[in-house]
């Protein structure tokens, strides 16, 4: 904790560097018309529709286009409270999915009081998703850099892919910042006719959360953050939590293996097998599961570790991975959530990445740069090296044209009703310093419940957790300040972190997936 402390008084970044971009016009929505509902073709007791949104709401009179939503109706309409909203993560993610799949996610109680209603974030899946050309894609470079040459290089295809999608996509592209999707979302509770929202936002369905509640206060009930992003991070920032909570994934996969025999390293140095995989990887020496004659990189190998340490559950299975590696056996092809394809049977492919590109400023200035945050990275991270949701982001991102519209700011959220922040202890991509962070500059308008397990994903993590946000969002109560609840084994577990997890974060969907 002593090291947490002071990773996070080395982080209070200077964000007065990062220049204000213009914002969207978030004014009180009134939608264009009301939704025509009729049952969804996946599932016709879910109601699916579209909602006509302007693509810029700053120049409504620039265009329009249709976001893709989702009603369940509450199953105990005379109890009904009102309309709860489940916010997908990714970049990418669908809330249309979530309202299909929320009776095996949420208690039959949220499920009797509210209509659990969703809709597809702009640039997404049913509205307008963003595409570019899949042979473009698969061109991706390296993200590891390792000169100024690659640098420019990197430079160069993010302006041709840029280029390439907004020319597919259309006007919306430059306009598919989480800004924009929160004034979509006021449309979209006016369409319903709810006055105040509830909101269930996961990983990076939280930053609309966020936003929403800072805007639109008023019309707040009740909102959970459940793993949260913190939009107030610089570059450095970003990256070293990122790293620190690639690395604590790693040190509590260890202690598993300790202590449990029933991990194939149990009284070996996992440690020292780990570090002469990735060795090894760097040599060229290890075999893609499923594919014996593709080499796997040191980036992929530490990629789908990171993937895996979203759940305790898949510790055993990496386990299995490692010993497979390390006894020079190639392993099942879905033994690793690994996320290449490199077919080019459809001629564009879906991106949203650019979401976070207009949320997030994260500039490096040239390869000098970038070396300074990998070695700071090695240092914090001395197993993992890195994360990769530290470096896909930001090389992804680079020469993003200036301003973008949803820069970082510290949070000034004014609710009558506090928002409820819950994080795992251990969390590797929305990492519990994010947490805490979040959860400060909310202030009174703020509450945070640490789970003390493992995993991307609190809710459904055990009745401590889950019983704790459905009393809020049913009733409004607040758990006790410094709630802290007990980890489950990974069997006591039902959430919804599959529909919101994204694939372990590259750049683009490529080389192992977006972000979380």
């Amino acid at each position: 904790m002593r090291r947490l402390s002071a990773l996070l008084l080395g982080l209070i970044a200077p964000l007065s560097l990062i220049t204000p971009g213009a914002t969207a016009t978030t004014q009180a929505a009134q939608p264009r018309d009301t939704i025509s509902w009729a049952p969804c073709p996946e599932e016709p007791a879910v109601e699916c529709g579209t909602l006509t949104v302007p693509i810029d709401w700053s120049r409504p009179s620039n265009g329009t286009f249709e976001v893709g939503v989702a009603r369940r109706k509450a199953t105990d309409p005379a109890a009904r409270i009102g309309a709860l909203v489940l916010g997908a993560g990714g970049p990418g993610g669908s809330g249309v999915e979530l309202v299909l799949g929320s009776p095996q996610m949420l208690s039959p109680e949220i499920l009797r009081r509210f209509d659990i209603v969703g809709l597809d974030p702009r640039g997404t899946n049913r509205s307008h998703p963003v595409v570019c050309s899949t042979g473009l894609m698969v061109q991706t470079p390296d993200p590891l850099m390792k000169s100024q040459a690659d640098f420019d290089r990197m430079l160069a295809f993010n302006d041709r892919l840029r280029a390439d999608c907004r020319a597919r996509t259309g006007p919306l592209f430059d306009h598919v910042d989480s800004l924009s999707t929160a004034a979509d979302l006021d449309a979209f509770r006016a369409a319903l006719g709810e006055d105040k929202l509830t909101y269930w936002g996961g990983s990076y369905g939280t930053l609309l959360g966020q936003l929403y509640a800072e805007r639109y206060p008023s019309r707040v009930r009740a909102f959970v953050l459940d793993s949260t992003m913190d939009h107030s991070l610089g570059t450095q920032g970003f990256m070293d939590t990122e790293t620190w909570g690639s690395q604590d994934a790693f040190n509590e996969f260890v202690a598993w293996c300790d202590r449990d025999n029933r991990c194939l390293q149990h009284g070996k140095d996992l440690r020292s097998i780990w570090r002469g995989l990735l060795d090894r990887a760097d040599r060229g020496e290890l075999p893609m599961p499923g594919d014996p004659d593709t080499r796997l990189t040191a980036f992929q190998l530490i990629s789908s570790a990171l993937g895996a340490f979203y759940d305790p559950a898949n510790w055993l299975p990496l386990s299995q991975v490692i010993a497979d590696l390390e006894s020079g056996r190639t392993p099942r092809a879905d033994a690793l959530p690994l996320a290449i394809d490199r077919t080019q049977a459809q001629e564009v492919s879906p991106n949203p990445f650019q979401i976070f590109c207009l949320d997030f400023r994260l500039p490096v200035r040239d390869y000098r740069e970038f070396s300074k945050h990998l070695r700071r990275q090695a240092k914090i991270a001395p197993d993992m090296r890195y994360s990769p949701l530290a470096i896909g982001p930001v090389v992804s991102c680079l020469g993003q044209p200036d301003p973008i519209p949803n820069p970082q700011h510290r949070l000034k959220v004014r609710t009558d009703t506090p928002l409820l922040v819950l994080n795992s202890l251990h969390d590797p991509a929305t990492v519990y310093p994010w947490a805490l962070s979040t959860t400060q500059q909310l202030g009174r308008s703020g509450r945070l419940l640490t789970y003390e397990g493992w995993g991307h994903i609190v809710y459904g993590r055990g009745a401590c957790a889950t019983e704790a946000a459905d009393a809020y969002l049913i009733s409004q109560t607040l758990p006790a300040p410094g709630t802290r609840c007990p980890a489950v084994p990974p069997a006591e577990v039902q959430t919804l972190r599959k529909p919101v997890t994204p694939l372990p974060g590259t750049p683009g969907w490529m080389s192992s997936g977006l972000f979380r």
